[in-house]
């Protein structure tokens, strides 16, 4: 009896090994296919993955994921709104008038008047220029323009056309009325990314409506061509709310916001500082996939909320908003390198309705991946492409160690049937390969 145990715990634990050996190399083919696999549709063709990820976030947004995010970030409820709106914004861009169209015109709608909201305004003071600050107001004003370019001239909503020219004309006039070229956000707080988000949208008003802007915007770009961050040439994280003189050097979480908007004010602009960002914050650390720094090479600084943590001084969060800021200048090669790498990092779960990232823990992360891997210029045109930055071969050191990872839990039962095969055994069987992961060739005879 002792003998019939043993031997029956020795075949269960030889199959649990197989188990394991099993599964290991499944997940390393899976990670090697998502990292090869297409991940993002440029500015033309639509993502896969997107619409199950907005599927999520809805759902998510249903049971109150919006106050959730707000007790994790200082706008976690608007921007939660905001990204799942704009994203269904970016995905009407792509298809043709029908019910597509409309249901991504639907869900912009509702996302907008969660904004419009007193739960939207809750963070925000009334009582700056404009009233809400510029945060509140250029992402709004955004979103409220994205949702007109989903319907036709003769089809948009006249109260929403209304709203948008009178809140371009309020940014507008507080741009012309300050020194600095950076508006508050909240009360003697400023950064640039906010103000770079509400002129974007003054160029878009001009896009959409009789155009009233342009003196605005380019008084606008001589005021921050005048203040740039003297460190990295680039528009600065925060600066003074009086002047607009830098405080703080430029750090990735903005800036990777700042090319994403910077193309749809002044292309040629966009194009020497999206130049510059790449070439001071995206690296590849340790030589394997592309990601963004918080803080140019050389400097390091201290981790927040926005950032998130910065090991090996890389932010999760920028390098995220940094995919849409690659796809909107026409960086193909960065961007796919971007999606693929967070295919293979970001431990997505899919179903035949929703995906979510992070197993789903996090919906803001799902919202920010879905509105970069959607980005497209909204106002330019369709941007000539960079001058490559990120090697074709980049995935190999990758796909290295998941080949590496694929086969090891197989290398014992190798070494032992290598053994047995130079050990000079020529019985029955010798040298066939134990099924096993260590099971003798004769299991029976047991």
């Amino acid at each position: 009896m002792p003998d019939q145990v043993s031997t029956t715990a020795r075949r269960l634990l030889r199959r649990a090994r197989l188990l394991v050996a099993v599964l290991v190399s499944f997940c390393a083919l899976v990670g090697a296919v998502r990292l090869v696999a297409p991940a993002t549709g440029g500015t033309g063709g639509e993502p896969a993955g997107v619409r199950g990820q907005l599927a999520f976030i809805r759902s998510a947004l249903d049971d109150g994921a919006g106050d959730d995010a707000q007790q994790q970030f200082p706008e976690g409820y608007f921007f939660l709104h905001a990204l799942y709106g704009l994203s269904w914004v970016e995905l009407g861009m792509r298809e043709p008038a029908g019910e597509a169209r409309a249901e991504a015109s639907r869900e912009a709608r509702w996302a907008l008047g969660r904004l419009d909201s007193e739960a939207g305004r809750a963070a925000f003071s009334p009582e700056l220029t404009p009233s809400y600050g510029v945060f509140y107001r250029g992402w709004t004003n955004w979103l409220r323009g994205g949702t007109l370019m989903l319907r036709p001239d003769g089809e948009r909503d006249a109260g929403q056309v209304r709203r948008f020219a009178e809140d371009s004309a309020v940014l507008g006039a507080a741009f012309d009325g300050a020194e600095s070229p950076y508006l508050t956000a909240y009360p003697g707080q400023a950064w640039p990314v906010d103000s770079t988000v509400a002129v974007a949208s003054l160029r878009l008003h001009d896009t959409l409506l009789p155009a009233r802007f342009s003196g605005t915007v380019e008084r606008w770009l001589d005021g921050v061509r005048q203040r740039l961050d003297p460190r990295t040439r680039l528009l600065p994280h925060r600066v003074s709310p009086d002047t607009g003189d830098p405080l703080e050097v430029a750090r990735g979480t903005s800036q990777s916001i700042i090319q994403r908007f910077l193309v749809d004010i002044d292309p040629a602009f966009a194009r020497e500082q999206y130049t510059l960002f790449r070439d001071q914050y995206v690296v590849s650390p340790l030589g394997l996939g592309p990601t963004t720094r918080e803080y140019p090479e050389g400097m390091d600084g201290p981790a927040d909320v926005d950032s998130g943590p910065l090991p090996l001084g890389v932010s999760l969060s920028a390098t995220v908003v940094t995919l849409g800021a690659a796809q909107v200048r026409g960086d193909a090669t960065l961007a796919e390198g971007i999606a693929n790498y967070g295919e293979l990092l970001g431990v997505p779960v899919s179903t035949p309705w929703t995906k979510r990232y992070a197993l789903g823990l996090l919906p803001i992360g799902d919202a920010f991946v879905a509105w970069s891997k959607t980005a497209r210029p909204w106002v330019a045109e369709p941007q000539d492409p960079p001058p490559a930055h990120l090697s074709s071969l980049w995935r190999l050191p990758l796909l290295a160690l998941l080949l590496v990872a694929g086969a090891a839990p197989w290398l014992p039962a190798l070494v032992r049937w290598r053994r047995r095969r130079t050990g000079g055994n020529d019985g029955p069987g010798a040298g066939q390969l134990p099924s096993a992961l260590g099971e003798d060739r004769f299991p029976a005879a047991r």
